[in-house]
Parts: structure tokens; sequence; C-alpha cells
């Protein structure tokens, strides 16, 4: 199985060998999830002030965060299911501000690579339909975090 990615560094700081790390983590979470292959996802990493931007506009939030998903897959209410949805899905966009990652790679006592992939695979799961508006659910989706990050090797010591 293989995803379909686009990784975008607007900020020019995080080096190619990180980039190309985030993209083999997330085939790995693919894989794991049994997502179809040829789905597609978009990464973009920014800093704080842009993510800013975006939390205020989409969530109403004037706060940097750490990341936010867009799920393009979700059926909203009232929308009509499409037919012959044979085609790859396009799961959406992972906006990941590594300004954020930073300080929490620093609060956390682990590497910035740790905290690039804990956000990306908490996005992606976002995108496969995860969440954490209840105990039960956020239990689940930080049960599979863990264990995606560490099969993989991306453990909290690292």
């Amino acid at each position: 199985m293989s995803l379909i990615l686009d990784i975008t560094d607007e900020t020019g700081r995080v080096p190619e060998d990180r980039l190309a790390e985030i993209e083999k983590l997330l085939q790995f979470a693919a894989a794991e999830e049994g997502v179809a292959d040829g789905a597609e996802v978009s990464v973009t990493i920014i800093n704080n002030e842009e993510i800013q931007k975006i939390n205020k506009e989409y969530r109403g939030k004037d706060y940097p965060t750490d990341v936010i998903s867009f799920a393009l897959e979700e059926d909203g209410e009232g929308e009509i299911e499409i037919i012959g949805a044979d085609m790859p899905p396009v799961l959406g966009d992972i906006i990941i501000s590594v300004d954020k990652a930073q300080e929490q790679a620093e609060e956390y006592g682990h590497s910035l690579m740790r905290e690039l992939g804990f956000l990306t695979v908490h996005g992606f799961l976002h995108l496969l339909g995860y969440d954490h508006m209840t105990e039960e659910e956020e239990k689940e989706m930080f049960t599979k975090q863990k264990e995606i990050l560490n099969r993989y090797g991306l453990s909290r010591s690292s």
C-alpha cells in the first residue's frame, strides 16, 4: 500500500532527511491502518503566525496550535454519498507548526523529529476519522498514535 504524498515545508527549517522521514512514517501509518493504495494526503509545515491565522479562521481560536487537519473524505450532514467511489480517496491536509513542534519537543524532552512524527500521525488519524472529543475517543486515538509511533521506532525517548 502506498500513499500519494505532497509534503511542503514553507518555513525552510525542516531538513530534507526529516521530511523524508515524515513521508516514511505516513506510509507506515497508512499500511498499519489499511488505507487504500493511492490515497492522497498533503502535509504543510508552517510557522506559528500562519497556523494562528488558520486556527482563527476555521476554528474561531485566535492562538497558534501545533497541528490542524482538514479531512476531505468526511460525509457532512445532508451530503449525498458519491456512487462509484472506487477511486483512491483524497484524505485531506495536515498542517503543522514547526515553531510549536520545536517548543513541545523541548518541553517533553525529546527530539524535534519525534514531535513532528507525533503531530503527523495525530493529524493523519484525524483524516481517517479518529477524534478525541470524548474520553473514550481520546483513549482510542492516543493509544493508536502511541502504537504506530512505537512500532515505527519513534518512541517518546526518540
